[in-house]
Order: C-alpha cells, then structure tokens, then sequence
C-alpha cells in the first residue's frame, strides 16, 4: 500500500522550532521530488518548498529546510524562528517529475500525506 505520514506537528511557542516527518511506504522516497505544503482555516493550499530527486544536499528556504534520510524512506522539513502565522496543517507530496526537479504545481504530485497540525502560540 503506497502511503505518505506526517508526523512531529504539535504545540510551540513563538520563536521555537519543530521538525516533521514525512514518511514513505510501499515506494522509494528518493525516486520522487518531495514538496512541502501547508493549509491555515479558511485559507488555501500553500506551497512552501521542494528538495529535488535525489539529490544529496538539504533545500533550504528561509526559516525552513528540507533534507532527506534515505536509510529511512523519509523526509524532513526543520521549521526554525516560527511566528503564529505560520499555524497550519502541513502536508508532505510527492512527485514522479521526469526531471526529477521540484515543482510548485499541485497537481503534479502523486501523493500526499494526510497532514500534521502545527500550532505557534504563546
């Protein structure tokens, strides 16, 4: 059964930083280009940042970076100095690009995950 799971969301306070999990079965993780996506109530999907097909170095993005651990079959997105605005539930996708490189198109990833919740609060 092919299946992405989030995990690690939780409570933090402002400033603080989480690490999520994105976690593949029945595929191979480093096959595919791996997005991260978050969605606030009231609020459409938003795209955060991607890592490319294999490749060995982390993506970083501002406050946030992706790096992989194909021992695992997982991915990771290391959200640092987080605001309350960034209060979402947080999806990991993945696609099946010939070029292997990231995208930002919904449509073009294969699966995805069921979410992780992540609230900033004090």
């Amino acid at each position: 059964q092919v299946q992405l799971v989030e995990s690690g969301g939780g409570l933090v306070q402002p400033g603080g930083s989480l690490r999520l999990s994105c976690t593949a079965s029945g595929f191979t993780l480093d096959r595919y280009a791996i997005g991260w996506f978050r969605q606030a109530p009231g609020k459409e999907r938003e795209w955060i940042s991607c890592i490319n097909r294999s490749v060995g170095a982390d993506s970083v993005k501002g406050r946030f970076t992706i790096s992989r651990d194909n021992a695992k079959n997982t991915v990771f997105l290391q959200m640092n100095s987080l605001k309350p605005e960034d209060t979402a539930v947080y999806y990991c996708a993945a696609a099946n690009i010939l070029s292997g490189l990231c995208t930002e198109v919904v449509w073009q990833y294969n699966y995805w995950g069921q979410g992780t919740q992540v609230t900033v609060s004090s």
